[in-house]
């Protein structure tokens, strides 16, 4: 089976890659940034553009007639960044992706699975998420999302399309062998902490010590990448088995999973299992609320076991220790990168 995937290049898209490349599919990677990808993912077909390029897309498929499905995670995905530059993050994430789907509509590509964040849910009584609780997005960048979910289902059921939606919580760590991980310019509480152990940083600041939690820490899904990238697979695997299930969603053409570890950690929490899985010491202080934030939320999975027959292996301790490994071995390009 042969998979495009939007936006390969990057931290989840690579993993993603290279989960389906292990899985068994062709992979073609549509990013605009491919430079560094091209010598990590060297068993897929590079194309170098813009996912809304219709002419490239259409070139895309009229050398690969036999894509079966594209996975979309091409985006801007900062909460922060999203609020001091809003019009970048509903340029891409909305307006680009709206000219993906209908340009893959045109190349007869009726198969979609779209990156989406668990950041689109409102706060919710004792933090727990299923795919029917309400949304409150609160940032451009969740907002985005949400957005971007309205109109796939919109296009779905106007264009015979089917697509599967997944919910990410909150990605940590690196490619358990090693193979790809954060490229260094994303903003990560993992970043963070070992940037702290390497002397970069003094101390880690929590945004906000008031949250109605039980340490007043926000409470957070925290899933290991390659469980993310696992939960792709699966959709690929599944897809077609996912629509034919009865009460496993609510549209024909369309369906919502949570793609979680099922697990609500605070942030305080994460802390502690890092420093257990590193034997340092975390200086910590406290900030106030970041603009955008909520106390947290967590992924109720049951809907993804019985959809697409996944759920995550891994645990937070691994993420942390995979991610540290992954650093330690590119600390030089992470440097250069920043």
């Amino acid at each position: 089976m042969k998979i495009l995937v939007t936006g390969g290049a990057g931290f989840i898209g690579s993993e993603i890659c290279y989960a389906l490349s292990d899985y068994g599919c062709e992979i073609v990677v549509l990013d605009s940034d491919i430079f560094e990808a091209e010598n990590e993912l060297s068993n897929c077909k590079f194309y170098l553009g813009d996912c809304a390029n219709k002419k490239l897309l259409t070139k895309i498929f009229e050398e690969n007639p036999d894509i079966e499905i594209t996975i979309h995670c091409a985006e801007k995905s900062s909460v922060t960044m999203s609020i001091e530059h809003p019009y970048e993050y509903y340029s891409l994430n909305i307006v680009k992706s709206m000219e993906l789907f209908k340009n893959l509509t045109e190349v007869g590509c009726k198969k979609i699975i779209f990156s989406s964040s668990a950041g689109i849910y409102d706060d919710l009584p004792g933090y727990m998420a299923t795919e029917l609780s309400p949304m409150k997005p609160r940032s451009p960048f969740t907002r985005s999302k949400y957005m971007t979910e309205l109109i796939l289902r919109d296009f779905c059921n106007a264009y015979d399309l089917k697509c599967i939606v997944l919910r990410y919580f909150n990605p940590v760590g690196a490619d358990p062998k090693g193979r790809t991980g954060p490229k260094g310019n994303e903003s990560n509480v993992l970043k963070y902490l070992t940037e702290i152990l390497d002397g970069k940083r003094q101390s880690f600041t929590i945004s906000g010590n008031d949250w109605m939690t039980r340490d007043n820490t926000c409470i957070r899904d925290y899933i290991h990448v390659y469980d993310v990238a696992q939960a792709n697979v699966k959709a690929v695997e599944n897809f077609d088995m996912a629509f034919s299930q009865k009460n496993s969603h609510t549209d024909p053409n369309f369906i919502a999973l949570n793609i979680g570890s099922g697990v609500d950690v605070t942030v305080r929490e994460f802390i502690y299992a890092f420093e257990n899985v590193t034997g340092e010491k975390i200086p910590i202080v406290y900030g106030p609320r970041r603009p955008g934030d909520i106390g947290g939320s967590y992924a109720n999975i049951n809907l993804a076991k019985r959809a697409i027959h996944w759920e995550p292996k891994l645990t937070v301790e691994e993420a942390i220790l995979d991610y540290i490994k992954w650093y330690d071995t590119h600390k030089k390009n992470l440097d250069e990168q920043n």
